[in-house]
């Protein structure tokens, strides 16, 4: 079976300001607001052959779907069967790593890809703005810790499922001559990210679209 690919748009009002600023609720090492915001155009609609396994999580005790969202995932496994939620952890994951590294990038091609025109509009103008401060963004994204369903539904055809991310993020902002102005790559920060995954079941596209996106 084929893996589920997990195509990102990111909603209009925050999806700038969320990611300019790295994404997600941070324990330290904050950069400056609008200082934070720096795999290939044929790779973002095709998921690798193999995803790196999530490692274990900090709580062991942590399950890849909270019990609020299981009845939301039996209604859209009844809408589509083939529906697999390892598989689609496993996309959410890739797909995460492949927005974020894009948008860093400032690759506009890639995000074109990954994104609503809609979207990709608002991803234009953060990275446009960033080009005009002369700033470039050299993070990396150390490891996803924890990937979990904790929300999800089924309105007919329509679904929507939220992924908890809990990653590391090593964040540095450089300067127009390379300098470093803010952040550190030896000091990974803690983020808790929520993307929602939206998709019409039983259709010819068979991408989910990131519809939402907020803090855990």
């Amino acid at each position: 079976m084929t893996f589920y690919i997990v195509v990102l748009g990111m909603v209009a009002g925050f999806l700038a300001l969320r990611l300019y600023s790295v994404l997600g609720k941070r324990t330290g090492h904050e950069q400056r607001p609008f200082a934070r915001a720096a795999e290939d155009r044929a790779l973002p609609l095709t998921l690798p052959r193999a995803v790196e396994p999530l490692p274990e999580p900090r709580d062991p005790g942590l399950k890849p779907i909270e019990p609020r969202a299981e009845p939301g995932i039996r209604a859209i496994v009844a809408g589509e069967p083939g529906f697999d939620v390892s598989r689609f952890l496993d996309g959410a994951q890739a797909a995460y790593r492949m927005t974020l590294e894009a948008f860093w990038r400032g690759d506009e091609a890639a995000l074109a890809d990954l994104c609503t025109p809609e979207v990709r509009e608002h991803f234009a103008a953060a990275i446009a703005a960033r080009n005009e401060a002369g700033e470039v963004l050299d993070n990396r994204l150390v490891r996803i810790d924890r990937a979990a369903i904790v929300e999800s539904q089924a309105q007919g055809r329509e679904a929507q499922i939220t992924v908890r991310f809990d990653a590391d993020i090593a964040a540095v902002t450089r300067n127009a001559a390379g300098e470093v102005i803010a952040g550190t790559l030896t000091d990974a920060v803690e983020t808790h990210d929520l993307w929602t995954f939206a998709r019409t079941l039983k259709s010819g596209d068979p991408n989910w679209k990131l519809a939402d996106t907020d803090e855990a």
